[in-house]
């Protein structure tokens, strides 16, 4: 079936997935091909023989393979991949073989009968989900509920469906980093579109190993601090602001009534501090706007 009336693409990133690819991508395309729906592979930078495996491949009309001569991290493939969507509505899944393809088509059943701005595919209770990374995500949930009503649960899952339109607006604001999933879900959030959510299956990969290792702790703050200051960073630095300021008030007043007047240190000391978070909440708060505008132009 030729892919000219399609209204679904696929984009999947792929780094260093010669073993997963080989036993994947074949059943992949067999699948998109009689759904009629279109494929974009981003090989991005991989040292491996993913590459060429993928050239074998790129002469198939349902499937567009592009290339990064470097990497830019997970988020920058997506990026690519999205930007290169010609279809109404895509998909994001991983290259590992680990989400099921019956799934694409619930998520995609649903977003037609909903008229959904995002679906997000939910892997809340999933026995595959590692328990380190769990805990990581659930300290990203707790700091994004503080910011936000959250409508969905797995902020971060790899599987989401979009209205390609508003995915290519948002993605301007973006990271490239793993912190990608968590920014675009909440910017969508934000900007009051209506985003669902419903289960999905997590199969164990195909092959090779995952890149997400020690380094997601250090990520995960990372992508906290990313958070906070894109979308609502007084309401992390304000209350941090009154507290400091109000023991430094209370801590001067029990020097005064039991020394006389005298200016603490200390009491001068957490003022200062008080004001530090205030001044760095407004520039944050600015610092956002900037970012936030950039979609907003566009609206």
């Amino acid at each position: 079936m030729e892919p000219g009336n399609s209204l679904l693409t696929l984009v999947i990133p792929a780094y260093n997935e010669e073993e997963s690819l080989p036993n994947f991508i074949g059943g992949l395309i067999a699948y998109c091909e009689e759904k009629n729906w279109k494929i974009i592979i981003v090989n991005d930078g991989s040292k491996d023989n993913t590459k060429n495996i993928l050239n074998k491949y790129s002469e198939n009309k349902v499937l567009k393979v592009v290339h990064h001569k470097l990497n830019r991290g997970y988020g920058g493939a997506l990026k690519t991949g999205i930007r290169n969507v010609t279809t109404k509505y895509c998909v994001t899944i991983d290259a590992d073989g680990q989400h099921d393809l019956r799934d694409v088509d619930l998520m995609f059943q649903k977003m037609i009968e909903t008229n959904a701005d995002m679906i997000v595919g939910s892997r809340k209770g999933n026995a595959n989900l590692k328990k380190y990374r769990e805990f990581g995500k659930s300290i990203i949930r707790s700091v994004a509920k503080m910011l936000m009503p959250l409508t969905v649960y797995d902020i971060n899952s790899g599987m989401k469906m979009y209205d390609a339109e508003f995915a290519k607006r948002y993605i301007t604001i973006c990271p490239d980093g793993m912190a990608f999933s968590d920014t675009i879900t909440l910017t969508f959030i934000y900007q009051r579109n209506l985003v669902l959510e419903m289960p999905i299956n997590i199969k164990q990969r195909i092959g090779g190993e995952s890149t997400i290792g020690m380094k997601t702790a250090f990520e995960t703050v990372m992508e906290i601090v990313n958070i906070v200051t894109l979308f609502n960073p007084l309401r992390i630095f304000l209350p941090l602001s009154i507290f400091f300021i109000l023991i430094s008030l209370a801590w001067e007043v029990w020097i005064f009534i039991s020394k006389g007047y005298v200016v603490s240190t200390g009491a001068l000391l957490g003022f200062i501090t008080g004001l530090i978070f205030f001044l760095l909440g407004l520039i944050a708060e600015q610092l956002g706007n900037l970012r936030r505008s950039q979609i907003q132009q566009d609206s």
